[in-house]
């Protein structure tokens, strides 16, 4: 029997544990689970920091937990905990943090939206499994409503379109109403304000009106679902859109008391049902939908997917696809020679893998390389003189659905020096980086000028090629009849960076 796994979620409303024993390569089941409340989202909402009175709860919740962990033969050490907006978005997390360290030996991880994304996508794909009819080829959202930040995915014929943590949730619009005077028409006006300001850059990444399912994740769609709706499946309901409408407009008449005593929700929870629901409801009235998908599931249950999922699955090779997807649709938002940067990333993934013998980096660095590929030139939206910089910015400022923060700063990185006469190591910031940081953006870097060079027409003249070692020279051969004589100047300019970094001479033969 393997040793069972182990997350903990500290959030903007409570702190929960999850223990699940693995059956197999992508089974599980839980065998165990706590959840108990802390208000770090109001400590953070409302004064910007984690308050000593919910640091004292929060250590002592996790000390707590420590007990049933050990029961299951698992240690502080073993255990994944991750933390999530209200984390994020405070000003004393250090601090905190060590202190959760030093007093009950859990090392905590605070998670950006994009990961947080990525999580919930791997358990939403996960789930939908299930159902008994697969329609992994329509427009989709996936829309999960938290304390302090709402999950949203966009799904464009199964691929992704673009992924938001977006800053809406149930804590932060409690904080800026008195809730026992404001009307629930009040807090309904500040969501849609707040929902149509947003409705413009969502439409730029898909045509809201073009959505044929929805999967929402989230106590409050659920019980909507198990009051009007039905189970199609194991944690999987489906609810019309009408009783979904019909459910939000009764709770609208209950009293706090009243949702306390019918749905066995604890006094916080049932004061903030009303503005979860009424957010779902909201965006799911930007679409046409007719019915909705409620998946009993949660970043949990990504966490532990994460853990077990091999380099090699089918699972991270759809994930993966799903990453490039989101970049693609990026460029194609900024208007972006889509060709040429195909043309790009195919170049430059044949020769990572011809060097890959000796390149010393992993498929997660070819990822990075597939997404620079494809972005470099997205700068040229800005302007096209000295794009490269543009580029960084784009990149850097724009969420890429399943990238880390560090890896799309990596990915802004070699945008920038993609073009150009000076090195990466010219540049301070460059050298601010971690070493094993510098290497990836130097090779990837190098390789990326390759390609771009056998491109400088943006007319794709030179197909077919192939690339071979011969001694201290990487030989491209290609038969073509069209002038490349843009192509061979190009690589004369910018193949100094790829013979500096791997002391091969490139000739284009």
């Amino acid at each position: 029997m393997t040793t069972p796994e182990a997350v903990i979620e500290i959030g903007s409303t409570g702190i929960r544990l999850l223990v699940a024993q693995v059956k197999g390569d992508d089974d599980w089941e839980v065998i165990d689970y706590s959840e108990l409340p802390v208000a770090l989202g109001r400590d953070v909402f409302t004064l910007g920091a984690i308050s000593r009175a919910n640091l004292i709860l929060c250590l002592h919740i996790l000390s707590r937990f420590k007990e049933p962990l050990a029961g299951w033969g698992i240690t502080p050490e073993q255990t994944r905990v991750i933390a999530t907006s209200a984390f994020r978005e405070a000003r004393n997390p250090d601090p905190v943090l060590d202190r959760i360290f030093v007093k009950t030996g859990f090392k905590v991880k605070v998670i950006d939206g994009i990961e947080e994304n990525r999580l919930m996508y791997l358990a939403v794909t996960k789930k939908i499994k299930s159902l008994p009819q697969k329609k992994s080829a329509e427009d989709s959202i996936i829309l999960e409503v938290g304390g302090g930040s709402t999950e949203m995915m966009l799904i464009k014929q199964g691929k992704m379109a673009g992924a938001h943590s977006l800053k809406i949730g149930t804590i932060r619009i409690e904080q800026n109403f008195n809730l026992p005077t404001i009307t629930a028409n009040d807090i309904r006006r500040f969501i849609q304000q707040f929902i149509l300001n947003t409705k413009g850059s969502l439409n730029d990444e898909l045509d809201l009106s073009t959505v044929k399912q929805f999967y929402s994740v989230g106590t409050e769609p659920r019980l909507a679902a198990a009051t009007y709706g039905k189970e199609i499946a194991p944690g999987i309901w489906e609810i019309s859109r009408k009783e979904y409408e019909k459910f939000v407009k009764e709770i609208q008449t209950f009293s706090t008391e009243e949702i306390v005593a019918k749905f066995k929700l604890d006094y916080s929870d049932a004061q903030q049902l009303f503005i979860g629901l009424s957010i779902y409801e909201m965006f799911i009235q930007l679409t046409n939908v007719e019915k909705i998908l409620v998946l009993e599931t949660n970043i949990r249950d990504g966490a532990i997917i994460s853990r077990l999922s091999a380099p090699s699955s089918e699972l991270l090779t759809e994930f993966n696809s799903q990453i490039t997807a989101s970049a693609v649709n990026l460029l194609k938002k900024y208007h972006g020679d889509v060709e040429h940067a195909f043309y790009v990333r195919d170049v430059s993934l044949l020769l990572f893998d011809t060097l890959r013998d000796e390149i010393g980096l992993d498929d997660r660095a070819r990822l990075l390389l597939d997404v620079a590929s494809i972005l470099h030139d997205i700068g040229m939206f800005i302007r096209l003189g000295d794009h490269q910089l543009h580029s960084q910015y784009i990149i850097s400022n724009s969420e890429i659905f399943g990238l880390r923060k560090f890896e799309n700063n990596m990915i802004a990185q070699i945008a920038k020096y993609h073009r150009g006469s000076h090195f990466p190591q010219d540049d301070d910031q460059f050298l601010m980086l971690p070493r094993s940081d510098r290497m990836i953006i130097l090779k990837l870097t190098a390789i990326l000028r390759i390609a771009d060079a056998l491109d400088r027409a943006h007319q794709q003249k030179l197909r077919h090629l192939v690339i071979s070692k011969q001694n201290d020279s990487l030989l491209i051969s290609n038969k073509t009849d069209h002038n490349i004589v843009l192509e061979r100047q190009a690589l004369i300019e910018k193949a100094n960076m790829f013979e500096y970094v791997f002391g091969y001479k490139v000739i284009l033969s």
